[in-house]
């Protein structure tokens, strides 16, 4: 297919610098290990939306008109500097979110990953994931993503009723949905993600499962189901409030979810995360960061990040928060290099909090190797061996510790943060108790 002049030159720049990219990587032949505080992911926002989603509370705008060349230089030079900040030498994914990045052109993520890949090791095999909405991307745009170096989607389809996708306020139908996600198979054989809803008002939990089992006719090795959250201020909420709507009903939305699990573990889906489903390998890499509390820099406006900037001392690492709106994000980025509007030391007590209540996430859970790699004085057996409520939750077949770790049972991941209720104050007692109590007056 030709595509129109101007657009199929900023293509064809996208595809020669991902090609460029891979030269280089490969030229260097295999990187040496790299130590936890050298390795991270990468996310990358996209704060522009084509409309707001009536459920949506994301960092997203409606703009009248986007300068992407500025947008782009300042994703580039935010991307480098924090790379440089961070002492990253290597970097294990990138996931473009936002908003709607397939909105961005194929030249703009090029030119982020290429500027990633000069700053630190970006292996050619590195998961990059690209999120889409089933209307901002035909056919060949997606075809050019993947020559710029995208090599994963996460389609968010959300329902396949279009009834339900009028009330969320999404840009698609149905039939958009399946379409896109049959082209998107086509182009990414094994690397595609879909999101799907549960829990929406007046859902009933029969023809939901209808449209996850049509889905799964058409759907690749990957899968997430979200319960809807009302978030205040989003449209959804306050028609629910002034009752237009009627409020979802949370025992509903509890069997809508176990009963989704046990289809998609029948048809051949791990589920490896509270909410996201797999199946021949196919789990996020990305995504695997954050449950495990590896390091992410977050690039643009809005962005979380969690990274130990080089020569720190005295903590563990930073949290940061880019600065949100974009227009403001940019003149920090042009002034400092970088838009960063909080920047929040983490001590090594709420480092664990973290790793717990993430790693509890995931079927694996907390292993015994990773706790001690971050605290070797206090183990998972001094926190939770002893406990009389932790013990009743291993009883109840919720939890489990063991020679492996920590972790929850398949029924246990349904109710996690009932357990964490419990977890999270037995580790701060044991924290306190580990802790040396300070001298009066010293």
């Amino acid at each position: 297919m030709v595509l129109p002049g101007a657009r199929a030159r900023a293509w064809g720049a996208a595809a020669k610098a991902a090609q460029r990219r891979r030269r280089v990587d490969s030229a260097g032949g295999p990187p040496s290990p790299e130590p936890a505080s050298r390795r991270a992911a990468i996310y990358v926002h996209w704060p522009y939306c084509e409309k707001r989603c009536s459920y949506c509370n994301f960092n997203k705008y409606i703009p009248r008109g986007v300068d992407e060349a500025a947008m782009r230089s300042c994703l580039v030079t935010e991307a480098r500097t924090l790379l440089r900040l961070s002492g990253v030498r290597r970097v294990e994914s990138v996931f473009f979110g936002g908003g709607t990045p397939s909105l961005a052109s194929p030249h703009t993520v090029a030119a982020v990953l290429e500027a990633v890949g000069q700053t630190a090791h970006l292996p050619a095999d590195s998961e990059v994931t690209l999120e889409v909405n089933p209307t901002s991307a035909p056919g060949p745009k997606l075809a050019a993503f993947g020559a710029a170096g995208v090599n994963r989607l996460s389609i968010g389809l959300q329902s396949l009723d279009d009834a339900e996708l009028r009330m969320l306020g999404r840009t698609h139908s149905a039939s958009d949905a399946l379409r896109t996600l049959a082209v998107a198979r086509r182009l990414f054989p094994g690397r595609v993600s879909v999101d799907l809803m549960l829990g929406l008002p007046a859902q009933q939990v029969g023809p939901w499962l209808g449209q996850l089992r049509e889905l799964l006719q058409h759907c690749d090795d990957h899968l997430s189901l979200y319960q809807l959250s009302l978030e205040r201020g989003t449209s959804l909420f306050t028609q629910v409030q002034q009752g237009a709507l009627p409020a979802p009903d949370p025992e509903l939305s509890a069997e809508m979810y176990q009963e989704g699990r046990a289809v998609l573990r029948e048809a051949g889906f791990r589920q490896y995360e509270v909410s996201n489903f797999a199946r021949n390998g196919a789990l996020s890499t990305h995504n695997w960061t954050y449950w495990q509390c590896g390091q992410y820099l977050g690039i643009g406006p809005g962005a979380h990040g969690r990274f130990m900037p080089q020569g720190a001392g005295g903590h563990i690492r930073e949290a940061r928060i880019q600065t949100l709106e974009p227009d403001n994000w940019m003149k920090e980025v042009m002034l400092f290099g970088h838009g960063t509007r909080k920047c929040i030391p983490l001590g090594r007590l709420e480092l664990l909090e973290e790793v717990l209540a993430m790693g509890l996430r995931t079927d694996v859970g907390v292993t015994h190797q990773h706790w001690q790699q971050l605290e070797p004085q206090l183990t998972l057996w001094d926190v939770f061996g002893a406990s009389t409520e932790v013990a009743d939750l291993s009883e109840r077949g919720l939890l489990l510790l063991d020679h492996r770790g920590l972790r929850c049972s398949w029924e246990g991941l349904a109710v996690l943060d009932s357990l964490l209720l419990t977890l999270l104050p037995r580790l701060q007692e044991a924290w306190l108790q580990k802790s040396p109590s300070p001298v009066p007056g010293g």
